[in-house]
């Protein structure tokens, strides 16, 4: 999620699109979120680490 959240972000800087820019930031800050909860043991999804 984090790795096409960057990917949205570049396309939607380079092409000038803000809704790509928006969708990107968005899909960054849940992925990161999510990073973060696996990784302190925290389960999500139904599982014990998120990738």
């Amino acid at each position: 999620m984090i790795a096409l959240g960057i990917v949205l972000l570049i396309i939607g800087w380079l092409l000038g699109i803000s809704i790509l820019w928006t969708i990107g930031i968005i899909l960054l800050v849940i992925g990161a979120v999510l990073w973060l909860l696996g990784s302190v043991g925290h389960a999500v999804g139904g599982r014990r680490h998120y990738w």
